[in-house]
């Protein structure tokens, strides 16, 4: 469970290593960066709501 918050940062290094590959400034990619952080969080969110619905116990 504790890996899930390793997606974002690993998306946000990819990201970066991309609009450095493509010379694209930082103000022009940083929409980039929110899209991330937006549908890792929804994605964590998800993932932590279906562990919870479906643990036994």
């Amino acid at each position: 469970m504790s890996r899930l918050f390793l997606v974002p940062l690993l998306l946000c290094i990819v990201w970066y290593l991309v609009m450095r590959y493509f010379h694209i400034p930082f103000a022009k990619g940083r929409i980039g960066f929110y899209w991330i952080i937006a549908i890792s969080a929804l994605l964590i969110g998800f993932m932590t709501l279906m562990i919870h619905l479906t643990e036994h116990g």
